[in-house]
């Protein structure tokens, strides 16, 4: 159940591994894999060149510790060589991300559809699963569309972030928790005259933290017509994907524009500037290495004139500069989904899977991959990792019929 990353993957080892099996995918949508069509900007990030099991997992706020077997079953690596043997080429970009060498999606998807067709998987879209059911210890009824029914020796559930109803309620009629869910990917809503008109605008490292939390990443920062966005912050809202969620997306951020200054060694700086440099204009003298504009629109909320000199400045407006370039607050008033990574926490609980087939542990013949698990990972190709590896697993143990 689901056409996308997981379950085409889990698909075609499963007919690879048992031919003689009857293997079919059904998706409720007209198009199978969707979501590899459109992310990573239309190129497919299919995943990262982080080949360390271990510092793999890291990347994954949810499922850390159950994927690290997974993973040394197959990594990224692993993710390669399949590619490459089907004449897929992929290439890294200097931030890890690895994408097709023709920067097109639809390499990736030409490439699963034709080894799903040359495994003999049967593809069937517009099937909506509207109830699914156990029979007795071998057998699960499924109903499609309310009208066609279906008897399978083995159910996988790999329908991306549980936003089908039937699915979700079919789980829990089987026993299994769905933990809460909630985005996992997003951008903040502010509205400041710091960043007004600045769309576009990015700053190579901040760093950024949730006020009265743990909560804290550095990276790049991308200034948006609705707020603040880049790896930074979708990093953070990974991290803090339920904190924030229950606080409504109501909070404050706190940015870091020098990345790890202090305010005493920013200031430190502004005073060797007035000392030293005492006639230039202080708007003019960008400091920190931030962007010009950037630079501008802090001078101004620290009350300092476009005319003044560092000769000129007080203490005060000095001491004002310095806490708005390492500790600039912003109210954020609710979130956007980042366009390419419409990722969800939450899902199937993970103490109810048994990770080294991906079978469920309450019912035998039911397996899971993907994003419908409790597992989400940060931007980067992280995600589509653990549908990979995730998928593997499962459509390799489905292949063993009695």
């Amino acid at each position: 159940m689901g056409g996308g990353a997981a379950g085409f993957f889990a698909a075609i080892h499963c007919a690879e591994a048992n031919p003689d099996a009857d293997v079919v995918i059904l998706e409720r949508n007209p198009r199978v894999l969707t979501k590899v069509l459109v992310s990573g900007g239309g190129r497919c990030n299919v995943t990262h060149s982080c080949f360390d099991p271990k510092e793999l997992t890291r990347r994954y706020p949810r499922g850390q510790r159950e994927l690290l077997g997974p993973f040394h079953a197959w990594q990224p690596r692993d993710t390669i060589d399949w590619f490459e043997r089907r004449g897929v080429e992929l290439k890294t970009e200097p931030d890890g991300r690895m994408f097709p060498t023709s920067d097109r999606a639809e390499t990736i998807a030409d490439c699963l559809l034709t080894a799903a067709k040359n495994a003999g998987v049967r593809i069937f879209t517009k099937r909506t699963v509207t109830r699914f059911e156990r029979i007795d210890s071998s057998l699960f009824r499924v109903w499609i569309n309310g009208e066609e029914l279906w008897t399978v020796n083995r159910l996988m559930t790999a329908t991306g972030g549980m936003k089908t109803g039937a699915i979700i309620d079919g789980l829990k009629d089987f026993g299994h928790t769905i933990q809460p869910l909630a985005p996992s990917l997003f951008t903040f809503h502010v509205k400041d005259p710091r960043i007004d008109g600045l769309q576009g605008l990015s700053v190579e490292n901040v760093q950024a933290t949730v006020h009265d939390t743990k909560l804290r990443e550095t990276g790049p920062l991308l200034i948006t017509h609705w707020g603040l966005s880049g790896p930074a912050i979708l990093k953070l809202s990974a991290w803090g994907a339920r904190e924030l969620s229950s606080n409504n997306y109501r909070f404050t951020c706190i940015i870091n524009w020098t990345g790890s200054l202090a305010p005493e060694n920013a200031l430190t700086q502004l005073k060797n500037m007035k000392q030293h440099d005492g006639k230039r204009r202080i708007s003019n003298s960008t400091q920190f290495t931030l962007p010009r504009r950037i630079w501008e629109r802090l001078v101004a909320a620290a009350n300092i004139s476009e005319t003044q000199t560092w000769s000129q400045v007080n203490a005060a407006q000095l001491k004002q500069l310095a806490y708005l370039a390492t500790a600039s607050e912003f109210q954020v008033n609710g979130k956007s989904m980042n366009k390419e990574e419409f990722v969800t926490c939450g899902g199937v609980n993970l103490k109810e899977v048994n990770f080294k087939t991906m079978e469920s542990r309450l019912v035998s013949g039911l397996h899971f991959g993907g994003e419908v698990l409790d597992i989400d990972a940060l931007t980067g190709g992280f995600n589509f990792q653990a549908a990979w590896t995730t998928g593997r697993l499962a459509g390799l143990a489905m292949a063993k019929i009695d």
